[in-house]
């Protein structure tokens, strides 16, 4: 073979791999959108640790590798520092752990530090492409909320099979383990839907109303206290920076004329389930102060404990300790209980990882750009979350660290937009 034969054949074989390796790579982006979808919805199914949204993360990591649509941006960076921080922090306070054995305790901070690279993950693959990435996202988690929403509705009025499965405590919890989770799961894409609601064209207003009105039972039907006070903050906020932000003088007309409305056909959906004995009650009993909340061993005592022993173990008492001594309860508390379970050091980073995300996200939102709407849900579901953590733990709710990427991610491509996406309501998800 002559020298110009190998090198013909060289050049054959180089644009052979260059057409392999660009079939691999649009391959894999097409999957890795269909991916993406189905470990957003797969949220909605947290009932065992690791869950199906762990599991399927694991290969929308694996496409992200080949898909060629993934890079990491610069301005995520402070994102990843806290996460790396992070890490050798928790794994100091799992080996801090008396009673709980080791293997539970890393497996614990395992979880936490894998949803808390989701953050970073998530942040960086909706940088790319905002608009399209997020439209995707929120398609795939209303899919979820809408179904869960159902799921829990009427498996707590008892008119499906298996409703028991979707209950705990006579509270809807759908596929999740506890109903204070599975309400505060269904605010972020009703925020979506409210947004469109006031916003959209009447046709599309009207379906994206009755995703409202469907997600805002669900919330009511958990029960949880602090769902309720999330869903009304949330609805408040999302109305306000849409109002003074984002709608000019008719908008603004409608969206007062649709407060009213809304008012009165939530109070009637609301009323309508009040009307049910059963449902009347436990509202009552729910609605009053609860005995766990009271006394030396309450919901506010073992918080006071809680922060003694956090100030006197620097590294942390590990995961699953606290229920272990005086007080067989969980503190309920976020932010006392991230210094007992991942140390001083692991809690800052959490801590930090809230106050950076809000300080992101309300920085932004007062600044226009097409992407406004995109990021107002977004924040307007992020800070009521951080004040509901002073009063619950949620170090290991998935949709919490997906939202706080998200924000991340946004803010990190703010003005990014493409073909079509830059008029003042192409954002509307």
């Amino acid at each position: 073979m002559s020298v110009a034969d190998a090198r013909i054949g060289v050049s054959e074989w180089s644009r052979a791999a260059a057409r392999g390796g660009s079939y691999v790579k649009s391959r894999s982006s097409a999957l890795l959108g269909w991916l993406v979808a189905f470990w957003v919805f797969s949220g909605s199914a947290v009932i065992t640790e690791p869950s199906p949204y762990e599991l399927s993360f694991m290969l929308v990591l694996g496409v992200s590798l080949f898909a060629g649509s993934f890079a990491f941006h610069r301005s995520t960076l402070g994102l990843m520092v806290l996460w790396m921080m992070f890490i050798p922090f928790a794994f100091i306070a799992a080996f801090q752990t008396r009673f709980t054995p080791l293997t539970d305790a890393l497996l614990f901070q395992v979880v936490t530090i894998f949803l808390f690279f989701t953050s970073y993950w998530v942040a960086n693959y909706v940088a790319q492409a905002p608009q399209a990435r997020m439209r995707l996202i929120v398609t795939a988690y209303t899919a979820a909320a809408v179904v869960s929403a159902l799921l829990g509705t009427l498996g707590y009025l008892g008119v499906i099979p298996g409703h028991d499965l979707f209950t705990l405590y006579g509270r809807a919890k759908a596929l999740f383990n506890d109903p204070n989770v599975f309400g505060p799961f269904l605010i972020l894409p009703a925020m979506y839907a409210l947004q469109r609601t006031l916003l959209a064209a009447p046709k599309q207003a009207a379906w994206a109303g009755l995703v409202v009105m469907v997600l805002a039972v669900g919330v009511f039907a958990s029960f949880s206290r602090g769902a309720w006070g999330h869903l009304a903050a949330s609805a408040l906020m999302v109305y306000l920076l849409c109002f003074v932000f984002v709608a000019n003088a008719r908008e603004q007309v409608r969206m007062l004329i649709l407060a009213l409305v809304g008012a009165m056909l939530l109070a009637v959906a609301i009323g309508g389930l009040l009307s049910i004995p059963s449902v009347q009650r436990l509202f009552e009993v729910r609605a009053t102060a609860q005995n766990y909340d009271e006394g030396d061993s309450g919901r506010f005592g073992r918080q006071g404990y809680a922060f003694e022993l956090a100030i006197a173990h620097p590294l942390g008492l590990g995961p699953l300790e606290f229920r272990n001594l005086r007080i067989r309860e969980e503190p309920h508390d976020s932010y006392v209980n991230v210094l007992h379970v991942y140390g001083w050091g692991g809690g800052l980073m959490f801590i930090l990882f809230i106050g950076t995300t809000i300080w992101r996200g309300l920085r932004y939102v007062v600044q226009g750009s097409p992407n406004r709407l995109l990021l107002i849900p977004l924040i307007s579901v992020f800070v009521p979350l951080s004040i509901e953590a002073a009063i619950i733990d949620l170090d290991h709710w998935r949709h919490f660290f997906l939202v706080g990427g998200l924000i991340w991610g946004v803010t990190a491509a703010y003005r990014k937009t493409g073909p079509g996406e830059e008029t003042r309501l192409a954002a509307l998800i």
